[in-house]
């Protein structure tokens, strides 16, 4: 009889612990499939202090030898990450003014324009002229992360938010015609990298010598051949078609070098 109450008063306390389990399940999955929660889960947020006046939430931060400010600049190496007012988790400082909460990896909604043209889907998004406010991160460069949504708006001047997959790093696209038109932002990048860090600085300063020298050697060598082509057509006029052949041989060989060079330049950056 003993045995049979308390096997009876065991089920009483199962089912209403398991009803309370059960309650607990349902609002853990609704407030984690909840538009409010997907801005707030992503990250860690610190508090830093922002130098810049009226920073909104989305806001993208740049850290800099002098401080945090608004980013400024398309492709900024110095993207530190975004304002969000209402983080997963804070770590607050006091005695600072202008403090605000900022996370650097997770996902966040950022502020975002058409001022390089519309973000679909999994798109680069990175720093832009308009303060504090991203775009489309479509060039070898420094991006923000990879877009969540897509934005679309015909005013470029006008800003909205999408949720954005933090990942602050270098991006290459892999489009050809963005790769081969960035000696320049090679260099660049290399001369704005020593505000990130020692080894990032070293490998795109690297990326950009070994750039240069192969052009350099590339065009040296053309030169040299070109000389001795022309000057040993003027000594033996009948030997022209071997001369010719010699010239040819050796422009497609400076072209080697310079590709060969460039290809070396490129897997540095992708170190």
């Amino acid at each position: 009889m003993n045995r049979k109450f308390q096997i009876s008063n065991f089920k009483f306390q199962i089912i209403p612990l398991f009803i309370v389990l059960l309650l607990l399940h349902t609002t853990y999955y609704k407030l984690h499939t909840s538009p409010a929660f997907a801005q707030s889960a992503g990250g860690i947020a610190i508090d830093v202090p922002i130098g810049d006046a009226n920073v909104q939430d989305g806001d993208i931060i740049s850290s800099t030898d002098k401080g945090y400010f608004l980013s400024k600049t398309p492709y900024d190496p110095s993207i530190y990450g975004v304002v969000n007012e209402n983080p997963a988790v804070s770590f607050q400082s006091e005695g600072s003014d202008n403090l605000k909460p900022v996370i650097s990896s997770g996902k966040a909604y950022v502020r975002v324009s058409t001022v390089n043209g519309p973000i679909k889907i999994n798109n680069y998004v990175t720093s832009s002229k308009i303060p504090g406010v991203g775009q489309l991160g479509d060039k070898p460069g420094f991006v923000l992360g990879i877009a969540l949504e897509d934005y679309a708006e015909n005013d470029p001047q006008k800003v909205g938010k999408i949720l954005v997959a933090l990942s602050v790093h270098y991006n290459i696209p892999s489009n050809k015609s963005a790769v081969s038109s960035n000696l320049l932002e090679v260099l660049k990048q290399g001369v704005a990298a020593p505000y990130v860090s020692p080894l990032t600085s070293l490998r795109y300063l690297l990326a950009g010598i070994v750039a240069i020298v192969s052009f350099a050697l590339g065009f040296t060598f053309f030169g040299k051949v070109a000389m001795t082509g022309v000057e040993a057509l003027g000594r033996n006029p009948l030997a022209a078609k071997v001369i010719e052949f010699s010239v040819v041989l050796h422009i497609i060989m400076t072209i080697g070098i310079i590709i060969v060079g460039l290809i070396i330049a490129y897997l540095i950056l992708l170190l």
